[in-house]
């Protein structure tokens, strides 16, 4: 096992998790505005080594520049999103209940509730997001925010750019004065796995396959003190297109839809993998016509090139598939596959008969168009073949927006986390209200990793009865030393109830 952040780089897995351990026992004590002028320094730290970090980055998944700039940018926009977080406090949920001896259900005691960090987290980083999904990227920033110390398994589909990033971030905290230890880096599976598995460890996070996921999060739930995995574990995000949407903006619309699914190699969790469009739309022209003129671009590693081509060759080999756009591939004698954008139609009914050959994502520049008959339930079909998904989108024509149509969308929002009515699934915006998490197979758990609901994934509530002032966290006290938002239910008040 190799850790970076201490001179010794042959820790044990008990050493690590000691480590974290002690640097919670000291960083749940840490005030909030050192807790954000710390992630605002690491923030920094990655902006000053910007050149050097997006080289590296750029060598290990080939992913193009301008994209992996815009992705570091996000990360340093995340770490301070969560620094305003951090000061702002109303994440912590102060409520205080004033003792109420004529409370109407009986004498009430004095009761004060804040939510506290859970422990240190284990996050095992993600290989399509070198920077936003991995050592420092969204579920460190909300770890740490929420006063949690981190430990990172490297993914090794970037293991240069990992041990840097560990290098720059931690020592950032630790010179904005948080514990040495306060995020540390392991790159060993072996060693991400026994991590998981150890008691010091509260809670996990992992971005990737549902295979890898599905392991891991039954670990996590077989210790003998079970912890909350919340894993992000793919999705095929269909597209929903009416027949009025194509024919006011047929051209415009497909043309989207191949970019949607190009962008970056299909390498993201929110590619549309499906586009539902009435049967007899004509879009062969304008799909080949766009997909032509994307250049090859290379897949992240061997492995996901290995999995791309398997994935492709199950689906085409299905009866009823019919190629729209065929892409190519080639590969060199390291492995690496460079790729273009390949595109397939079938009949509803088709898919409904294949189950997983078809339905399974495909990760990589793929996807699928599948044709419907008049009067489909499109509800109905996305609860039969599409029910857990990051995202939905759909596509209405001027005047739509009608009763019908709002009962759909209605529904919509029990399958994804995140509805989009027009425009295109690809691009999470860093924001409050962002949700990045669906039902499952999307996720473990219905949370979201992106935006400042996060941070809610690594707090747990506690309530202090009766304690004298002395004795209670800083938030709980009258004199309120932090500062943060609280809400009080005053005595008397249940009286009004």
């Amino acid at each position: 096992m190799t850790a970076t952040a201490a001179p010794d780089l042959d820790r044990t897995v008990d050493d690590v998790a000691r480590r974290a351990a002690d640097a919670f026992a000291e960083l749940s004590r840490v005030a909030p505005v050192t807790r954000a002028a710390a992630l605002r320094a690491a923030a920094a730290a990655l902006g000053d080594h910007a050149d050097e970090l997006v080289t590296l980055a750029q060598e290990e998944t080939g992913l193009a520049e301008a994209r992996l700039r815009g992705e570091l940018r996000r990360t340093q926009v995340q770490l301070g999103l969560f620094a305003h977080v951090v000061t702002d406090g109303a994440y912590l949920d102060v409520r205080l209940d004033e003792a109420d001896p004529d409370f109407v259900l009986g004498p009430r005691p004095d009761l004060r509730r804040s939510l506290w960090p859970v422990g240190p987290v284990l996050n095992f980083a993600a290989s399509n997001f070198p920077f936003a999904f991995s050592v420092a990227g969204g579920d460190t920033a909300a770890a740490l925010a929420a006063g949690c110390p981190v430990i990172v398994k490297a993914h090794p589909g970037h293991p240069h750019l990992s041990v840097r990033v560990a290098e720059l971030v931690s020592g950032a905290l630790a010179g904005a004065g948080l514990p040495a230890a306060t995020l540390q880096l392991v790159t060993e599976q072996d060693a991400g796995v026994a991590l998981l598995e150890h008691p010091a460890v509260r809670a996990a996070a992992f971005t990737g396959s549902q295979r890898v996921g599905r392991l891991l999060a039954a670990r996590a739930a077989a210790r003998p003190e079970p912890v909350p995995f919340f894993g992000e574990l793919g999705s095929v995000n269909p597209v929903l297109v009416t027949g009025a949407a194509l024919e006011e903006r047929a051209d415009a619309l497909l043309a989207g839809y191949v970019a949607s699914v190009s962008g970056s190699a299909g390498q993201l969790c929110t590619k549309p993998g499906f586009l539902l469009v009435p049967e007899g739309t004509r879009y062969d022209d304008a799909v080949a016509a766009a997909a032509v003129e994307v250049p090859e671009h290379r897949l992240l590693n061997p492995s996901i090139a290995d999995g791309y081509e398997r994935r492709v060759a199950q689906v085409l080999a299905v009866d009823g598939v019919r190629v729209v756009h065929a892409g190519s591939a080639r590969r060199d004698a390291d492995g690496q596959a460079w790729v273009t954008p390949t595109f397939v139609a079938v009949p509803l009914e088709v898919l409904r008969g294949a189950g997983e050959a078809l339905l399974d994502e495909v990760f990589g520049p793929f996807s699928m168009i599948v044709e419907y008959s008049p009067g489909t339930d499109l509800a109905a079909v996305v609860g039969e073949l599409f029910p857990g998904n990051l995202t939905l989108t759909l596509h209405l024509g001027a005047g739509e927006a009608g009763v019908v149509q709002a009962a759909l969308v209605t529904e919509l929002g029990r399958y994804a986390g995140r509805v989009l009515l027009g425009g295109w699934p690809t691009g999470v915006a860093v924001t409050p209200a962002m949700q990045h998490g669906g039902p499952w197979p999307a996720t473990t758990t219905d949370g979201t990793s992106v935006g400042t609901a996060a941070i809610g994934r690594f707090l747990r509530g506690v309530a202090f009865q009766d304690a004298p002032q002395e004795l209670l966290p800083p938030p709980l006290r009258d004199d309120n030393p932090w500062g943060v938002p609280r809400t009080v239910s005053p005595r008397g008040a249940s009286l009004e109830w």
